[in-house]
């Protein structure tokens, strides 16, 4: 999820989009549409950026159990390894729908002149079993018991002015603490976490998952909390899209936005209620993420993902501002054109909310 992209001149990204579509095309689930959304009536395709994160599953599971197909939707997945470029190919209508993570460079660009705009939820912390949360190490259990035993400890963040930098700044304003109080060791490699945890040049770190479990099952570290604690609704991913999908394409957007919220049901419907297919939905997963263990799979935090698809707007704007307070932010944010909800709002109409 936390995986940045670059992009690639016109041309390159046309011989990515056909390099990148692995997955053939599904047969249709056999699903009858919603009155409303009856199947488009020329063949559409959407261009989604997306690089194997967890946070995409409501992309794979939907290509996968054929609900594009339903609708007469193709996807295409395309790589990029940087927002900085990623970003105005979606703006410019190059790539119809893509993933962002919150970070002051993500807002700056928006702020600057880039107009995409965040649509629908694409990764939160789920309560009790958040998949990017603290962990320390196993033979500090005894000496940390709280968040405020934090204090004069060694704690590995990945960056600055990210969502999870601003995930450890709520925790510290939880336990009354300030950045002052802790030594910050950055750290971009989550991997790297885990050595150092072994060498015990770090007390905690904010880590993510399968790396959480995996540093438990080494007797590494132990997860500590749950980072619901204390920031209970960060907005960690979003959806994006371009405007023009968004307007020009508005009806092929409102089925792919359908179909896209049935893969995210089938995702909780197995992960979070245990009532749904979970071994078919693990196969997924593990097709198109780095994470290959179905075992792990059934063990590990999962990315938090929105049924509904609503989004925690509070808190992205809370984000902006704190970005904006430590100075990494230049020029406003337009929230009124950033942050669109209508598209899921049309959607769910239609579909209805799920229960």
């Amino acid at each position: 999820m936390f995986k940045k992209w670059f992009a690639l001149p016109l041309l390159a990204l046309v011989l990515v989009l056909g390099a990148c579509s692995d997955h053939e095309v599904k047969e249709g689930s056999g699903n009858e549409t919603e009155e409303g959304l009856e199947p488009l009536e020329e063949r559409a395709t959407v261009v989604i950026a997306e690089d194997g994160a967890a946070s995409g599953a409501g992309f794979y599971i939907a290509n996968e159990m054929g609900y594009f197909e339903d609708y007469n939707i193709e996807v295409k997945f395309a790589t990029f390894s940087n927002s900085d470029e990623m970003l105005p190919a979606l703006a410019a209508g190059e790539v119809d729908v893509a993933g962002g993570i919150s970070t002051a460079s993500f807002f700056n660009s928006i702020a600057q002149g880039i107009d995409v705009r965040m649509i629908a939820d694409k990764g939160h912390n789920n309560e009790g079993s958040s998949y990017f949360t603290f962990v320390i190490r196993e033979d500090l259990q005894e000496e940390i018991t709280s968040y405020e035993d934090f204090k004069g400890r060694k704690i590995a963040v990945s960056s600055q002015n990210a969502v999870d930098d601003y995930i450890f700044g709520e925790m510290l304003k939880y336990a009354g603490l300030t950045r002052d109080d802790v030594e910050t060791v950055l750290m971009s490699d989550f991997g790297n976490m885990l050595a150092a945890m072994g060498n015990e040049s770090i007390d905690a770190a904010l880590q993510i998952e399968p790396l959480i479990t995996q540093g438990e099952s080494q007797g590494l570290h132990v997860r500590f909390g749950d980072a619901t604690d204390y920031a209970p609704e960060a907005q960690i991913a979003m959806v994006l899209g371009s405007p023009k999908f968004l307007g020009e394409e508005r009806e092929v957007a409102k089925r792919f936005m359908a179909a896209y919220l049935k893969g995210v049901r089938d995702y909780n419907d197995a992960f979070i209620k245990e009532n749904g297919d979970l071994d078919r939905v693990i196969e997924i997963m593990t097709d198109y993420t780095a994470l290959k263990d179905p075992e792990i799979w059934k063990k590990v935090g999962v990315t938090g993902l929105n049924p509904n698809g609503q989004m925690f707007v509070d808190d992205i704007k809370n984000q902006y501002e704190v970005y904006k307070a430590n100075g990494a932010i230049k020029g406003e944010l337009d929230f009124d054109q950033a942050v669109d909800t209508s598209l899921v709002e049309e959607v769910l109409e239609i579909i209805g909310e799920y229960e």
